[in-house]
């Protein structure tokens, strides 16, 4: 009977690209791989077997080089390409190893396939449970096992990891090859570079020899433990049960300092450890992940940038039409001007407007326009303002100043100390906290979110301005959130209030960078008194999205419709917190509406319920800003799988049970933390 042994191995891993083809101790792994496997005396063939993308082409070139045979298939079904390589070689019986298992062991390999024909069995392997080291995993099957798995199985996971299927047959007769003594916790496989720094350690300690045997590493590992434990932390066939997102989550960390550009979207203010992370597309209000996994958006919709619903067609048309005629030139694009001119049609007190293309980057326009107008330095402000230093320097005299507003735990690390002092905090609806900084401190500017996670109280925004005519203080309204949701235009209008400056982006541009700051003439044109500079902020595609953005809003009414969504999803966490008996705090304006369950265990909670409605197809935690493309209908299906998850909640808060025990990972974060 033929013995094929088939190297799966492609130079797209998710984690580590192009590890096969790294050098450890001079030699690349898969070299190493493919020499120590041809001592085997059992195997008749070796094969690898790749995909068919381009990538893979130097990879093909080297190992044909090396006089090893390669077989090309599919890059994600790997079930079809290893039986294409087992029926071209003719393979009675097939060794199945990994491309990530360098110090795979030819004795063991022999081993293997004796007990394989002594058993009589049609699949054996050695890592069910597991007792040989990671990275020495093999499995033995019949061809007949592999073609019957070819033609049957279905699920993604059976095709792209190839056992899976075989192993659950009730026909096949399946055996476990162990080990006398328990090593599974040790890891000599590749797949993160931790890994590498193990693997070149241990070869280079036996160099020029590559063939030692396994139990060669174990004495090592008992002598020398310091040169095997970079990697021990992390988990056996982690990239088994990760998927393509969390395996590039991972990876980002590395080469991103925090993973990627926004705090709000990193996965472990979700679901750490389990968060898809990244998307292939999106449209409505729906999104799929890197594994084409389809999920109701449920959440954050782009943090609140999408109002109208994700690739919405008019306002995709018409960025596709500007992309098409010249996004950028040395003239100035004509949208900007229209742009500004319905900003202050929609806003009778403003007279002007300065762009730029994100919410920080607008308010610190606004916040320098103010002080060069002002000619005052210190600001107090109330609520969240991004992460500009004039912003952090808030916390530098108390870093708590800025915990009750929005973002707890805000370092102001790297902004300079002279700064302190420049910057006073207020609490919403805390009338007497402003009044003391105006009474004791020159303040030039009052930059303030309208409302955040509560409404004003006794005039509480009228007397803001008050105090801010009196003291000649220049008032902004910081609408970044709250602008268009709620009103046709800042959320400012429905109170009666007018600010001198107002500060806008997110829903402006339907999900395409747009920010603006609009004002009354006199203080705008001190614009030109302090330099205010960007290249892109003179893009064109930012404008036009905006135009169409304003124009569907307009004729949708959108912001009557995403509030009235909100209501009817608060109205329903309402019902299903007393049918709990589940205190769920429910705050923030409709089209941002939001739920807690007070106590200690509010980020468990938290996180179980996002765990458990992304098993369900949701991204969902506890904040969600509607859209057009929900409905009342989509909320109530919504509604009822969160319905199971809060019975589960109420028993554990009625037991007083700790919920930790049924999360699949760590705890999220409730805040600005320091990744590892």
């Amino acid at each position: 009977m033929k013995v094929v042994a088939i190297v799966q191995a492609r130079m797209g891993s998710t984690r580590l690209p192009g590890k096969v083809l790294r050098k450890v101790n001079g030699q690349p792994l898969i070299e190493i791989l493919l020499h120590r496997l041809s001592k085997a005396e059992q195997i008749d063939q070796i094969i690898l077997a790749t995909s068919v993308n381009s990538e893979n082409d130097k990879l093909t070139s080297f190992v044909e080089k090396l006089g090893y045979e390669v077989f090309r298939g599919s890059e994600q079904d790997v079930l079809d390409r290893y039986y294409h390589a087992a029926t071209k070689s003719m393979a009675d019986i097939v060794v199945r190893v990994t491309g990530d298992c360098p110090l795979i062991d030819s004795k063991l390999v022999d081993d293997m396939l004796l007990t394989f024909h002594q058993k009589q069995c049609n699949f054996l392997w050695n890592d069910k449970p597991a007792t040989y080291p990671d990275g020495l995993d093999v499995d033995v099957f019949s061809y007949d096992v592999l073609r019957e798995a070819w033609e049957n199985a279905t699920k993604q996971e059976d095709r792209e990891h190839v056992v899976p299927y075989m192993v659950a047959s009730k026909d096949n007769q399946i055996f476990t090859y162990k080990n006398n003594q328990d090593y599974s916790n040790e890891r000599w496989t590749v797949d993160q570079e931790e890994d590498i720094y193990v693997i070149n350690n241990i070869l280079s300690h036996f160099s020029p020899d590559i063939y030692f045997g396994w139990q060669k590493v174990i004495d090592l590992l008992n002598n020398k433990p310091e040169l095997l434990d970079s990697n021990s932390s992390i988990k056996r066939n982690e990239g088994f049960s990760m998927g393509t997102g969390q395996k590039l989550w991972k990876r980002a960390k590395k080469v991103i300092p925090g993973g990627n550009m926004l705090l709000s979207k990193r996965a472990e203010m979700f679901l750490p450890e389990k968060w898809p992370a990244y998307f292939s597309k999106a449209k409505g209000c729906y999104v799929w992940d890197l594994d084409d996994n389809k999920y109701t958006d449920m959440s954050i919709m782009g943090i609140g940038t999408n109002t109208l619903g994700y690739g919405h067609l008019e306002v995709d048309d018409a960025v596709r039409t500007v992309i098409k005629q010249g996004n950028m030139s040395t003239f100035n694009c004509p949208e900007e001007v229209y742009l500004a001119e319905k900003l202050v049609e929609l806003h009778s007190w403003s007279d002007m407007v300065r762009f730029a293309r994100t919410g920080g980057e607008a308010n610190a326009i606004a916040v320098r326009i103010a002080r060069a107008a002002s000619g005052k330095e210190k600001v107090a402000i109330c609520g969240y303002h991004g992460w500009p230093d004039w912003y952090l320097a808030a916390n530098l005299g108390d870093n708590k100043a800025l915990d009750g507003h929005l973002l707890p735990g805000l370092d102001p690390k790297g902004v300079p100390r002279e700064l302190k002092g420049s910057v006073l905090s207020f609490n919403y609806n805390r009338l007497d906290q402003l009044q003391k900084i105006v009474d004791h401190n020159d303040i030039g500017v009052i930059i303030m979110e309208v409302m955040h996670s509560e409404g004003p109280k006794d005039n509480f925004l009228k007397k803001i301005r008050e105090i801010a005519d009196k003291k000649n203080i220049i008032l902004i309204f910081d609408e970044i959130s709250s602008g268009f949701r709620q009103t046709y235009g800042g959320i400012h209008k429905q109170f009666g209030v007018d600010p001198d400056m107002a500060v806008f982006g997110k829903a402006l541009g339907n999900g395409y960078p747009i920010a603006a700051v609009i004002g009354k003439g006199d203080i705008m044109d001190e614009a030109q008194s302090t330099f205010i500079s960007s290249t892109f902020w003179t893009d064109r595609i930012g404008p036009a999205a905006a135009l169409k953005t304003l124009e569907v809003m307009e004729r949708e009414r959108s912001w009557e419709k995403i509030t009235n969504l909100g209501e009817y999803l608060q109205q329903s966490w309402k019902k299903l917190g007393e049918k709990h008996s589940v205190h769920l705090e429910i705050g923030r304006i409709p089209a941002i509406s939001t739920f807690s369950i007070s106590g200690q265990n509010s980020l468990k909670y938290k996180t179980f319920i996002t765990q458990e409605m992304l098993k369900k197809g949701y991204l969902a935690s506890n904040l969600l800003f509607t859209c057009i493309e929900h409905n009342e209908s989509l909320i109530d299906e919504y509604i009822k799988e969160l319905d199971k998850i809060l019975y589960i909640v109420a028993r554990y808060e009625d037991d007083n049970r700790d919920i930790a025990e049924l999360l699949d990972g760590p705890v999220c974060h409730s805040g600005f933390k320091r990744l590892n």
